[in-house]
Parts: structure tokens; C-alpha cells; sequence
């Protein structure tokens, strides 16, 4: 059986990449991608060395940096893919990675990360993020925006099951696509995160530097408490705003690599996190590492992040709400202690996704050919 895997986009190292890394050990797959920047260290750790088959998109002028101008390109540039030689294909998506072709014999088993956010989530608040509010490129964002939401549910008649990241993503696939999705969460290396022994002395916030994260709400929050230090993980194209109007008691770390990541959530009195996301793997990984998590109680978070119990909730993403929230944090704490916290995320283990999700692959493969 020839199979072939597809990832929206291969840039960096977050958490839809770690469920790629997973997927890529469950079969020895071809990858597909529309653009692979990937550096040697992460290659190695997300496709093993492998490098993906890419689009046209790979070639055009300042791709690299700015691949994310194409997207009206996108569509056509996943249908061009050619895998016409594969018996399974399996898309990871969050964008355009479920939209390939397919023939009619192929089975296509998507695990979905979301349907396209700045397409059907909020649209509004991604317009509005990036400066496009009103005018003639905000229209024709908004034209473009109109397409990809036609073309992505002309594109799921190929996809024989889709497997959902969270409960959250499940309710939208049913809303959007009026479509059915099994629900497994992303995994958490239990085996990497590990429990640290050191002391605690810092939160942590760990994001792609993208106006969604609301990273800059984080920051301006410990701007008001000049005595709690914030160290910022993450890349992407708001970082160096943030960064230029940050505090003395925030450091901005950029990209990290994986060991000094967990050594830093290992020294972490809590990970804060604002934005709304789709499930957030981070609070698991955290966890893992005995730390909890204080976090926006919206979306993915309310399936992972339990008040008082393993974190603390605040109300909306504004920098009083997380000031509140840190006050409470260190005025009660949470009731499980590291142990406990660690243990709780030992049913999210690598090895628990990876037989889960073959069982439903094969599943889906018994189900179509007998």
C-alpha cells in the first residue's frame, strides 16, 4: 500500500507539526506540502530526515518569508499535487492540505486541525488584525476569503472520515460541513516532557508571533507587574513589535530548540496563553512537565484546562483580566500538585494517538474495500 501524507504548509515547529511527526511514525508515507522550509533540526524531528514534495508556490519570489501573500494561489496549488500512485492518502489540516485530488478507489482520512479560521471563524477579527478593515485591498481580501470557503466545501467530497483535533473543532466540522468527525486529541510526547526538578521561577507564554495569540495582551499585562518575569517563545511577523515595546521583566526568546523549550516550561511557575484556539497543545505539554496552565476560558481550553483544578481561567484576552488571574494563581494555586498534573496527560501519550489513530484509519480503509 503506497501512502501519502499532506501538511498545509512546513515552516516551523508547533503543535500541528508534532501531529505530523506522530502520523509520519504510524506510516512510511511520501509527504506533500505546498511550501518546506523546514531547517535541518526540525526536519529531522518532524519528518525524520524527510523532505516534502512541494508546489509552485515553493519557487515564487520571497516565498519563504512571506508564502502567506499566495493565498489566493493555494487552492490551485494542493490540486496540482499528483497522487494518483498512492492507495491512502492522509491530510493534517488547517487550511488547504485536505483539498488534494483524489481518485475515486483512494481512501482520504483528514485529521482536521480547523476549517480554514480566517475563512469561517472570524473573519472580522483576522481582517481587522491585519490593517484591512476598509478599502480596496480589504475587499478584495474579503472576495478572496469568499472563494476558499467554496472551494473548501466543494473539497470535502473526496474525504472518506475526518478525525478532529478537539470537541471544539468536531462542533464546527458538523456546523460547517455538516459532516460527522470522530475526535482525537493531539498527542503529548510524555517521554520528552518530563517533570523537572529545579526551581520555578518564571511564567512562560509559547505562540507563533501571529496577532491572534494576543501576545501583546500578555505582555502588557506583566508590564503591570514589574516584579514577575515572562520569557516569550515563538517566531512569526509580530514579534518584532512586540518585542520593541516590551518591559524589562519580559524576554523574548524567539525559536527555541525542543530540549530548551522543555527546560524552560520545567522552570515555569505557569504557562499563559490568550488566544482562542482550536484545542492549544501547549497547556498538555506543560502539564506533562508538572506545570499548569493559565488561559483564556475559551475554545480548545475548556476540553484541557480545568479552574483550580490544573490551571486558572481569565474572562477575555485584556490585560487586567490576566493580571487578576496571575494575582489568583499565586494567592491559591492550583489543587494538583506537579505529580498529579503529570500524570493526568499520561492518557494523551504519543503511543496512545498513534494506536487510535491507525484504529480508525484501518478502520476507514475496511470500510470502503472490505
Amino acid at each position: 500500500m503506497r501512502v501519502a501524507f499532506i501538511h498545509d504548509w512546513l515552516v516551523v515547529s508547533g503543535g500541528a507539526e508534532k501531529v505530523t511527526r506522530e502520523i509520519l511514525k504510524c506510516y512510511d508515507a511520501d509527504v506533500f506540502a505546498l511550501v518546506d522550509f523546514l531547517d535541518d533540526t526540525d526536519r529531522a524531528f518532524i519528518l525524520h530526515g524527510k523532505k516534502a514534495r512541494t508546489t509552485f508556490i515553493q519557487q515564487l519570489p520571497f516565498a519563504q518569508h512571506h508564502f502567506r501573500n499566495y493565498l489566493p494561489l493555494f487552492p490551485a496549488a494542493i490540486e496540482r499535487l499528483d497522487l494518483s500512485n498512492y492507495d491512502l492518502i492522509l491530510s493534517a489540516s488547517y487550511a488547504v492540505a485536505k483539498g488534494v485530488r483524489t481518485k475515486p478507489d483512494q481512501v482520504h482520512v483528514c485529521y482536521i486541525h480547523t476549517p480554514m479560521r480566517y475563512a469561517w471563524v472570524n473573519e472580522a477579527g483576522y481582517l481587522k488584525d491585519h490593517g484591512l478593515v476598509r478599502g480596496p485591498k480589504a475587499f478584495l481580501v474579503r472576495k478572496t476569503l469568499e472563494h476558499l470557503r467554496k472551494w473548501d466545501l466543494k473539497s470535502n467530497a473526496s474525504i472518506d472520515r475526518f478525525i478532529a483535533n478537539s470537541a471544539n473543532v468536531a462542533q464546527r466540522v458538523k456546523e460547517l460541513y455538516q459532516r460527522e468527525a470522530d475526535i482525537l486529541l493531539p498527542p503529548v510526547d510524555t517521554e520528552l516532557f518530563t517533570l523537572g526538578t529545579g526551581p520555578r521561577t518564571h511564567y512562560i507564554a509559547a505562540n507563533r508571533m501571529v496577532p491572534y495569540k494576543r501576545v501583546d495582551r500578555i505582555v502588557e499585562a506583566f508590564r503591570r507587574c514589574p516584579q514577575r518575569k515572562l520569557i516569550v517563545c515563538g517566531e512569526g511577523p509580530e514579534r518584532g513589535n512586540w518585542e520593541a515595546e516590551a518591559p524589562d521583566n519580559v524576554r523574548f526568546l524567539g525559536h527555541v530548540e525542543q530540549a530548551e523549550f522543555i527546560g524552560l516550561l520545567q522552570g515555569a511557575k505557569a504557562l499563559i496563553t490568550a488566544a482562542d484556539e482550536d484545542l492549544g497543545l501547549t497547556p498538555l505539554e506543560a502539564q506533562a512537565c508538572g506545570t499548569a496552565a493559565i488561559a483564556l476560558r475559551k475554545g480548545g481550553y475548556l476540553e484541557t484546562v480545568s479552574d483550580g483544578l490544573n490551571g486558572v481561567f481569565f474572562n477575555s484576552a485584556e490585560p487586567g483580566e490576566i493580571v487578576a488571574a496571575l494575582d489568583r494563581f499565586e494567592a491559591q494555586g492550583v489543587t494538583r500538585s506537579p505529580e498529579e498534573l503529570r500524570a493526568g496527560m499520561m492518557t494523551y501519550s504519543s503511543q496512545h494517538f498513534r494506536e487510535q489513530y491507525m484504529a480508525l484509519v484501518e478502520n476507514t480503509i475496511r470500510l470502503k474495500h472490505g
